[in-house]
């Protein structure tokens, strides 16, 4: 995929609220410890994670969202009714239906921000590659003429699988579980709000986003699930079935295959953009942890000072991860006008996909 007319006007990001350490954690998992004669500090060692955010309990996702996209309306003075298309690519949703879309829209129109009547409003979800699908939906529509701008959105909370994980760990503390559990016990909590416009609004010509590659891997369909089971014979107070969140990562056939993956996408995304990889300035990778990065950078060929680092304290935030990561860059002056920036996507299923901007 190419693009000519597509700008990134915009990010901005909505922190979640309560901070918790992966000590917290650890204490919390301290009888499985015990059991496995698991030594405490392994969590930060193995992530280098040394805290995240969790939204407070029962917050809803869409609330996050619409208050990343609030920021972004405020700092930059954007008129909501000029966004022709609203696109929520988190994980975690509200419900079913409507779409969580839907949700965020209303959050904004009761915040006295209301997008254009005539406004495409969906869900896009790829697991922790929802925001960046979300950005080529959007990009696809400018290119094509469709819309002027487009915004997407997007919210993960992790306090609720984290601790249902914790219970199933102590309930039953396995070497096995405890292996397919690490990787949750990296999840943080954030929301993310994306503008792309024709750049047709005034301002300066910034954030070019030029194109980019995917590559994908669907064999690998079961490394990572996240969902919803019954519990056997257990109900609710009203008599009606028991169900819990549960997750199981198989983390090191995820990182062995993906970087596989990765290497092949970084290829094929060079040759698309007809860039080389000296060209490229700077790279956001997915946020997961301190193996999963040296890994990917390694298998990559990429110099550490090109990369830049968010999940210490934040912790892996899935779709929010990314962007939210690429806008810290931005603030911190990681990244700057001029730069070519390659953004390195890659999520469960396995699915790869990488964009490349013009800073």
């Amino acid at each position: 995929m190419r693009y000519q007319r597509v700008q990134i006007e915009a990010f901005a990001w909505e922190l979640a609220s309560d901070v918790v350490t992966t000590d917290e954690l650890e204490d919390r998992l301290s009888p499985v410890y015990k059991a496995l004669h698991i030594q405490p500090g392994q969590l930060e060692a193995m992530t280098g994670i040394v805290e995240r955010r969790y939204w407070a309990p029962g917050y809803a996702v869409s609330r996050g969202a619409a208050a990343a996209a609030l920021n972004l309306l405020r700092d930059t003075g954007f008129d909501a009714g000029a966004i022709e298309a609203l696109i929520y690519g988190g994980v975690c949703r509200d419900g079913f239906e409507p779409a969580t879309a839907c949700h965020v829209a209303g959050h904004l129109e009761d915040l006295g921000h209301t997008i254009s009547p005539g406004a495409f409003v969906y869900d896009v979800g790829n697991a922790c590659l929802g925001v960046l699908n979300g950005m080529v939906e959007l990009a696809n529509r400018i290119e094509l003429g469709q819309i002027r701008a487009g915004l997407v959105v997007s919210a993960e909370s992790a306090r609720e699988i984290v601790d249902a994980m914790i219970d199933q760990m102590n309930a039953h503390p396995t070497m096995d579980l405890f292996k397919t559990a690490v990787a949750t016990m990296t999840g943080g909590s954030g929301a993310v709000a994306v503008l792309l416009t024709d750049g047709s609004f005034g301002g300066p010509s910034r954030r070019r986003l030029r194109g980019g590659a995917v590559q994908t891997a669907p064999r690998f369909h079961d490394l990572c699930v996240w969902g919803v089971e019954r519990l056997p014979g257990q109900k609710t107070a009203e008599g009606d079935p028991s169900y819990r969140q549960t997750m199981a990562t198989h983390s090191v056939d995820v990182l062995n295959n993906g970087v596989v993956l990765g290497r092949q996408t970084w290829e094929t995304f060079l040759g698309r953009m007809g860039w080389s990889a000296d060209a490229v300035d700077k790279v956001v990778s997915h946020q997961v942890g301190s193996s999963h990065r040296r890994a990917y950078l390694e298998a990559l060929e990429i110099a550490d000072h090109k990369d830049f680092i968010a999940y210490a304290y934040l912790g892996n935030t899935g779709t929010v991860a990314l962007p939210l990561a690429a806008a810290l860059a931005e603030q911190r002056g990681f990244i700057r006008a001029g730069d070519r920036v390659a953004l390195l996507g890659i999520g469960s299923g396995l699915n790869c996909m990488m964009l490349g901007v013009d800073w």
